[in-house]
């Protein structure tokens, strides 16, 4: 809600308050100021001017030589705007004002001629350009003829104003009008405010026996008002107006459509002005749409309407989605002099499924959704009559034409001020809740430490004790509360190991160069049961679905975050960003009940997702695509950084690449695996190759050792050998490492594969595998005759396990 402080001043004096001052104000009572800004820039010497005279500057095709009195004197100036003339009330920077941007006027000569200042046009004074009438974006603002000369054009435009936002919460529907928030800002600064009495003259033509209404619906619409008025003239609104209605962001039409807004902004009650002779009859009839029954509204979009719309009718055909939008053929225009007015309260739900529909959320249905005040409804339409009659020359139809089981009793709730002052841990007397209650404008019963409060229909949101509660709590002052320390014995704070090691986990993806997503844990069916994990399976006999999901897309639990972080990229390719590379360290949610009843349980599991080029030296014309030993690589890195030693087998899983594929085991148990995804699902989600892995981090957690241990620096040599052996094609290499491993200890400390090689040279259905093996004693130099007996170990036993032979 965007607040005025010109037009809240109107109602409630705050000027002595700086609005800083006042914002912080507001946010001590419970609701949340957002930011206080300027209309515009400040600027200074700007006041209306009339223009005498306007002629053609002697010297120059484009300029215009003005006389203009500014009331205190006539001053020549030089303007190049085409839509000068003579007679306008214009805008006027005498010399010495000081306009946005630190731009001070002076006196000047133009092509010969002296110029006494200039003649503006609004975005010179500040004005965004999106906001200028369209008339007015070429050239000069020329003022309405009622202004008066000399007068602070500043002021005039409203420039000199400050909006505070409101960040209002669904609750405080009372905020969203001038009216609501005068009522509260009353309240906070102890003052007195009412909403003023309108006043309209009447003919004495009465209104119902020119209009019947009729509601097919109560529940849906209990209260239906329709003024009528004759004689209206559809023009611009006074600038006032204009003004009010730009600082809240709605952009001024005309003075009828002008004159319901204003009264939406001020009253916080939405109306709708049909066009009495366009509507093509004596009856206005609320129903229930037909289905498929269709209306063209005011946006030109033809609307296929359903039994859950309300709809306005003239006994036959729609005029307006009831709460959202009025139709195209009764809508209100120049030509226009009887007007229908609608004053109406619909329900919320009614309104909130139409505009979710239709795609029209709107300063209407934003107010119908949260509820209106049901004793300001017919108020708001007098408000609309008595500014139309004053602004539109109208003349006004006795009484109103309804059909009213509005229920406007106020609600009374129970409270003590005993019970108060338990939950709130403090002393306030009767006499202070009294008080607070007369600033709130509540009305009460009172014996002794028991009050009936019957909260204004204006506040729909207090219906209970423990609303009250919070109305007394704000309005006492939430600084005024009483705060102890904790008492006892007490400790730092600190996190936990899996705190620990799930930051650290996501510290390492980070530093190998993997950002971090937070997607979705909820999916689609499909997706659900994508790219699950082995042991996941084997814990969850199928998704858990949402009883009342939103949309198919989100209406289950994910069993892998993979197919998520797979939308992700492809999300990102499909807006040119080519090389991707994810990690999410997140939950899934596992149910061994085929019905759910109970809470599933929530596995945490580490998953990333690589595409595209890993590595790039463009100056070094190198670079890396992402393949299987990338991401192998990665994980091998966590395993190593957590100190557990885990082994990578080759199989198939479910969606992905059946020949470069691998579980991780660890004690023939899986935790997790790594891989290609299938050509197939990638050329679904528009991707090239792309490898993933899928780790059970939960695992990884209860199987860490937390033992603080280090290493001393060798002081001693090392010596490498490197072997290269020929095995049959289908030996793990991994199996080779441990045997290695195995059969050279103590010595051997490292072991690393450099090298495979199938072709010439070998038979069919062998491979050589080079190897890099790191001797090393770190309480002496080895000798030459160790490191030959360590490695003679090894061959014989790489031989005699896997028939391995040292190739020549």
């Amino acid at each position: 809600m965007l607040v005025s402080l010109n037009w809240l001043n109107d109602y409630i004096d705050v000027s002595d308050y700086k609005p800083e001052d006042l914002a912080e104000i507001i946010t001590k009572t419970g609701i949340e100021v957002e930011s206080v800004e300027p209309v515009a820039e400040a600027v200074t010497g700007v006041v209306v001017g009339h223009v005498v005279s306007c002629e053609q500057h002697p010297n120059a095709d484009k300029l215009s030589l003005c006389q203009v009195d500014v009331g205190e004197g006539i001053l020549q100036i030089i303007c190049g705007a085409p839509n000068i003339a003579q007679g306008q009330k214009v805008a006027v920077a005498t010399p010495g004002a000081v306009l946005p941007g630190n731009f001070k006027i002076k006196k000047t000569k133009l092509r010969g001629e002296v110029s006494n200042g200039m003649i503006c046009s609004l975005q010179e004074l500040g004005v965004d350009e999106k906001e200028v009438p369209k008339e007015y974006q070429d050239g000069i603002y020329v003022f309405p003829e009622d202004v008066n000369t000399g007068d602070d054009a500043i002021s005039v435009l409203n420039l000199n104003d400050i909006i505070i936002e409101l960040g209002l919460t669904p609750n405080r529907a009372d905020c969203l009008s001038m009216a609501g928030v005068a009522y509260e800002v009353a309240a906070a600064l102890d003052r007195d405010y009412q909403l003023a009495e309108e006043r309209v003259e009447r003919s004495n033509e009465d209104a119902s026996e020119v209009v019947e209404v009729l509601v097919d619906d109560p529940q849906a619409n209990p209260y239906y008002g329709a003024f009528i008025l004759r004689d209206v003239t559809v023009g611009k609104s006074p600038l006032w107006m204009q003004n009010r209605l730009t600082a809240a962001g709605v952009r001024p039409i005309n003075n009828v459509v002008d004159i319901t807004n204003y009264v939406l902004l001020e009253y916080g009650q939405p109306l709708h002005a049909f066009d009495y002779d366009r509507f093509g009859s004596n009856k206005v009839v609320t129903r229930r749409a037909k289905d498929g029954e269709k209306i063209k509204t005011l946006d030109d979009q033809e609307r296929t309407l359903t039994p859950d719309h309300l709809v306005i009718t003239n006994g036959e055909s729609a005029h307006a989605i009831a709460g959202v939008m009025g139709g195209a053929d009764s809508e209100v225009q120049e030509d226009t002099t009887t007007i229908l007015l609608e004053a109406a309260y619909f329900n919320p739900a009614n309104v909130r499924q139409a505009a979710k529909d239709h795609g029209l959320r709107s300063e209407a249905s934003t107010r119908f959704e949260k509820g209106v005040d049901p004793n300001r409804v017919e108020r708001a339409g007098v408000r609309a009559c008595e500014l139309l009659q004053k602004y539109a020359g109208a003349t006004v139809l006795e009484g109103v034409a309804k059909f009213d089981q509005l229920d406007r009793t106020e609600k009374a709730v129970e409270m003590n001020s005993n019970r108060i002052n338990d939950r709130l841990g403090t002393t306030i007397s009767n006499e202070e809740i009294q008080q607070i209650l007369e600033r709130l404008q509540f009305h009460y019963d009172h014996n002794d430490d028991d009050f009936t409060v019957y909260a204004p229909t204006r506040r729909g949101d207090v219906e209970r004790f423990e609303d009250m509660l919070e109305e007394v709590a704000r309005i006492y002052g939430y600084d005024n509360l009483p705060f102890t320390l904790p008492s006892g014995a007490s400790q730092a704070g600190g996190l936990s190991l899996e705190q620990e090691l799930k930051r650290g986990m996501k510290s390492y993806f980070e530093g190998v160069g993997l950002d971090e997503t937070i997607t979705y844990s909820l999916t689609s069916e499909q997706q659900a049961e994508m790219l699950v994990s082995e042991e996941v399976k084997q814990n969850a006999k199928s998704p858990v679905k949402l009883a009342m999901p939103m949309s198919e897309d989100h209406s289950h639990l994910r069993l892998s975050i993979l197919p998520e972080l797979l939308q992700s990229i492809s999300y990102n390719i499909a807006r040119k960003q080519h090389n991707v590379a994810y990690y999410e360290v997140g939950t899934v949610f596992l149910s061994e009940e085929e019905k759910v009843t109970k809470q599933p349980h929530e596995m945490l599991r580490a998953a990333g997702a690589l595409t595209g080029e890993w590595m790039s030296h463009p100056w070094q014309q190198e670079k890396k695509e992402a393949d299987f030993f990338v991401v192998k690589g990665i994980v091998e890195g966590l395993v190593q950084w957590l100190n557990i030693d885990v082994e990578f087998v080759k199989a198939k899983v479910d969606g992905m690449h059946p020949g470069r594929t691998a579980l991780i085991k660890r004690n023939n148990e899986n935790i997790g695996f790594l891989g290609q995804v299938h050509p197939k699902l990638q050329k679904e989600w528009g991707l090239k190759d792309t490898y993933v892995f899928d780790i059970n981090a939960e695992k990884l957690i209860e199987l860490y050792q937390k033992e603080e241990a280090f290493e001393t620096i060798p002081r001693f040599p090392s010596v490498n050998r490197d072997i290269a052996l020929v095995v049959d094609e289908e030996v793990p290499a991994g199996h080779i490492e441990s045997t290695i491993y195995e059969a050279g200890a103590p010595l051997v400390k490292q072991v690393r594969v450099f090298d495979v090689y199938q072709g010439e040279h070998l038979q069919e259905g062998k491979k050589s595998l080079a190897y890099r093996l790191l001797y090393l004693d770190p309480e002496r130099t080895l000798k030459d005759e160790e490191v030959e007996a360590a490695h003679e170990q090894i061959l014989n036993a790489v031989k005699e396990t896997h028939n391995a032979e040292l190739r020549g």
